[in-house]
Formats: structure tokens, C-alpha cells, sequence
């Protein structure tokens, strides 16, 4: 299909409840090209919106993962009278069973969703605004729902107006540090802790150029990559997990991101590592912006090195690398492994917004609304977890 077929723009004129909103037309595109230079400028600093939005992760994440699953760019604008931008929502349309629904791009790569905001409107956004955006696309989509999930409550310091929607709990929480600036390292870590953890690193820098660093260059970002892709399906079997990289378009992806700058420095996902002459020890990696440092991704050796927590020391390192920078927050993904509990000693909540659009999508909605409840659920009773881990090792 060409490009110029593959663009299918719609004008719709909202009706607001209220001539309160601010919201006065929205348009949706199929097309990430002809979103780019609006998603552009609500990216930036002085606008409302986590990395994870960022156009060039999506990009690259659209091009080898969405496209390969069929799903479709549905790109939502929404405008002002004076057709200033005011926000955008960056999803994308699955068709299943006859019931269209449009939901975040990005997928299970992206811990946190978002629109990206106007600032000013996100500052002063009401439920009329909101109202007048469902409003809009219930008249000119084909969407049949919206399924807008882990969302935060908040990101910085703004509320995430778009928690005025319905919305529920999701399956699982985030745990979060956060680092106030300038404060002392024990405020991040106890000294008990850090005493244990640089006594068991005494072993590892007694190997042949032990390092810790973040990979910029290109040899380097390769080199770990492949250790990764090699290392990460050997513990994922190890923890009876299935193998979520081995995925259509996955390793593309995640190779792409990893070697794309951004135009303020880094690059769209960074790399930490510990390394000495003999291996790669350890990896972290993930997504920042200036303020949060968001973990995506991580492993460890298979080698008696595993021995004195590689894993637990680049923690530490990571931690105090964007202390040093003036971050106020990091966050090591949604779940509750016990690692996590060792250094996030707060839980973010993430909601959940099933939004019918049409007739069909009441049904899918409310179908949607209770498997994440029964999800949930099953993770905070632990003989229903058990029963549930015990199943699905069997079925595999």
C-alpha cells in the first residue's frame, strides 16, 4: 500500500455538552507522517507527556511491531477554535471478532501510556473537555472502544487529566523511588544496604577491567545488545516465562531504539552495564527525560559471576547516575518482584479506561473491564496466584 493510500484523515467538529470546552474539532490519522510535526511539538519540554510517547519510540515500534500485527495508526488531534493543538492521543486500531478497538501504541513495551498535552490545557482540563473528546469520536470513528490502559494518575507534577474518564485500577502497580535533589545517598539506599552491596562488588572489581558505563557508541550498544538476545531467553526459561523478545519485530525494535539518538542526548532507549575484559555481566535499560528514569528491560550473566548480585549492584549504580543528574524519580517497571522492593519503597497506582464508542463496544468494554478486575484480583490473593502460576506452567 503507498503512503498517500495509506492516509485516511477525518475533521470531526466536537459537540460538546458544554460550550465550556475548549475542545472545538478533533481529526484522527492513519498516518504517522502526517501526525509528526503536531506530535513533535507536544513532545517537547515545555509540554505534558512521558518518553514513552515520544514519536521516535513509536515510530520505530509502529514500523516493526505494530505494522506486523496489522494494526493501524488512529492517531487523535484535538484542537482549539483557533486550531492550536491541544493534545494527542497516539493509538492504534486492532480488529478482533468484529469489534474495532483503538488502544495505545507501543504495547507491552511501553510501561506507562499517555496522551501528550498542551501544558496549559492539560493544567486546566475539565470533564467537559473531556466529555467533548468522546463526544467527537463517537460521531466520526469507527472505533468501537477505547481501551486506554496503564495510564499514571499523575507524571512530574501534573495530574493526567484524562483520569477524569472512567477508569479502574490496574493488574498491577509500579514501584517508584524518589530522589529528592541534592539529598544525601542514604535518603535513596540504607548504608546497610550499600555496605553489603559494595562488599560483594570488591569481587567483581577484582576481575580484568571491571567497568560500569552507559553505551554510546554504536560497537558498544551492538556488543550488549547481542548479549542480551543471548543471555535474556536462557533466564526467561529458566523462570518458566515465555520469551516476549522472541516476538514478531521485537528485537528490531528494541535494536532501533537502542541506536537512535535523541536530539537532546542518549538515545531513545539507553543502556546500562556492568562489564569486565572476560563478559558482559550485567544490563539495565530503559527510557529518560530530564526528570524520571524508566527501566524497561534487564538480565545478568549465566556465570558464577551471577554469584554477588551483578543485577543489585547496576541497580545501585543506575540509581546513583540520575541522583547525580538532578532526577527526582525512577521507576523499575510495573510488578512486584522482590528486587524491586529493595530499593522503590512506594507503589505508583496505574488505571485502567475501557470507553464504549458504539453499540458493540458497550459489550467489549464492559468484557475488558472485567478481565483486568479478575487479573488484579488474582495477583493480590496469593492462593489464586499460586493456582494460576501452577496452571500455566502446566499448560506450557
Amino acid at each position: 500500500m503507498t503512503m498517500a493510500a495509506a492516509i485516511e484523515s477525518r475533521t470531526a467538529e466536537a459537540r460538546p455538552r458544554s460550550s465550556a470546552s475548549r475542545i472545538a474539532g478533533i481529526d484522527i490519522l492513519h498516518d504517522l507522517d502526517q501526525a509528526e510535526a503536531v506530535w513533535r511539538g507536544l513532545e517537547n519540554e515545555r509540554q505534558f507527556s512521558t518518553p514513552y510517547q515520544r514519536f521516535d519510540f513509536l515510530e520505530l515500534w509502529q514500523r516493526r511491531v505494530g505494522e506486523r500485527e496489522r494494526f493501524q495508526p488512529f492517531i487523535v488531534i484535538a484542537y482549539d477554535a483557533e486550531r492550536r493543538p491541544l493534545l494527542l492521543l497516539p493509538l492504534v486500531l486492532k480488529a478482533r471478532h468484529g469489534i474495532h478497538t483503538a488502544c495505545f501504541m507501543g504495547g507491552k513495551h511501553a510501561t506507562f501510556n499517555m496522551a501528550l498535552w498542551d501544558r496549559d490545557f492539560a493544567a486546566t482540563a475539565t470533564k467537559t473537555d473531556l466529555e467533548a473528546l468522546m463526544a467527537a469520536l463517537r460521531a466520526r470513528s469507527q472505533a468501537d472502544v477505547l481501551a486506554l490502559t496503564q495510564q499514571p494518575p499523575r507524571w512530574r507534577d501534573l495530574p493526567n487529566p484524562l483520569a477524569l474518564l472512567p477508569n479502574q485500577a490496574s493488574p498491577n502497580d509500579c514501584p517508584l523511588l524518589t530522589m529528592a535533589p541534592g539529598a544525601a545517598p542514604a535518603t535513596r539506599m540504607s548504608h546497610s544496604f550499600r555496605r553489603k552491596l559494595m562488599g560483594k562488588e570488591r569481587k567483581l572489581q577484582a576481575l580484568a577491567g571491571y567497568r560500569y558505563h552507559v553505551a554510546i557508541s554504536d560497537t558498544d550498544v551492538k556488543r550488549l545488545l547481542d548479549w542480551f538476545f543471548l543471555v535474556k531467553p536462557k533466564r526467561m526459561a529458566e523462570q518458566k516465562l515465555p520469551n516476549v523478545f522472541a516476538e514478531p519485530g521485537v528485537e528490531d525494535f528494541i535494536r532501533a531504539a537502542c541506536m537512535a539518538p535523541l536530539a537532546g542526548g542518549g538515545h531513545v532507549i539507553d543502556i546500562h552495564a556492568l562489564e569486565c575484559d572476560e563478559e558482559v555481566i550485567a544490563v539495565f535499560a530503559g527510557v529518560a527525560d530530564g526528570h524520571r528514569f524508566s527501566i524497561m528491560f534487564n538480565t545478568y550473566t549465566m556465570s558464577g559471576h551471577s554469584r554477588y548480585s551483578p543485577g543489585l549492584i547496576l541497580m545501585r549504580n543506575v540509581i546513583d547516575y540520575y541522583a547525580a543528574r538532578g532526577y527526582t524519580a525512577l521507576d523499575l517497571g510495573v510488578g512486584s518482584d522482590d528486587y524491586k522492593r529493595r530499593f522503590c519503597k512506594s507503589d505508583e497506582r496505574i488505571f485502567d479506561s475501557f470507553i464504549p464508542l458504539s453499540r458493540r463496544g458497550k459489550v467489549a468494554a464492559a468484557a475488558m473491564s472485567g478481565v483486568v478486575r479478575a487479573k488484579r484480583l488474582i495477583k493480590r490473593t496469593p492462593a489464586l496466584l499460586h493456582t494460576a502460576q501452577t496452571l500455566r506452567n502446566t499448560l506450557r
